[in-house]
């Protein structure tokens, strides 16, 4: 077996990318890239499930109160059903007052060190018209900040942590991602 001498799929630097990289959307998305702010809401009980609420926004825009609150609305619904989901009762919820319209992701922990997400969309300022989104929906890069953090915070005040349950849950609880996410 011959090897090549550069891996497959890198480039030197100069060369052009292969035909499927959209080379102009790519460098129109990092002219326009900035940062969003993320805030804690806290830890609620949200369809008998403990959740850590955030608030993401958009420059220009804010999560209110009454966006938070049908966030945990429909977090609450939708973690209603976690015992079929196998879930393990931990959640993180993200109110994302975005660019284009609200957003609220619902992630939670289930069995098998495995994850569930549900992602709501809606227009601007109405969040009695969120609704689930369209299949295959995924967090947009601001959005993964905010989970890459609770990922970390999960394994490492869950289930790398030390002590009764109690304390690890507490640590979780406390361990909030709080200024500008890029």
């Amino acid at each position: 077996m011959s090897r090549s001498a550069e891996p497959c799929g890198e480039h030197p630097p100069g060369q052009r990318p292969p035909a499927a990289v959209a080379a102009d959307a790519l460098l129109a998305l990092a002219d326009g890239h900035h940062a969003r702010t993320v805030r804690a809401l806290g830890v609620h009980e949200a369809g008998g499930q403990l959740a850590k609420a955030y608030a993401l926004a958009a420059p220009g825009r804010g999560v209110t109160e009454e966006f938070a609150a049908a966030a945990l609305r429909v977090a609450g619904a939708h973690l209603s059903l976690g015992d079929v989901r196998g879930s393990l009762g931990l959640a993180v919820v993200i109110a994302h007052a975005g660019g284009d319209g609200d957003y609220v992701l619902v992630h939670s922990w289930i069995e098998g060190h495995m994850s569930d997400l549900a992602v709501f969309t809606g227009p601007a300022g109405r969040p009695g018209l969120l609704r689930p989104g369209r299949t295959g929906l995924a967090p947009c890069v601001w959005e993964a900040a905010v989970l890459a953090h609770e990922r970390e915070a999960f394994g490492r005040r869950v289930l790398d942590g030390t002590g009764p349950l109690a304390d690890r849950l507490a640590a979780w609880g406390a361990d909030f991602l709080a200024g500008e996410v890029r």
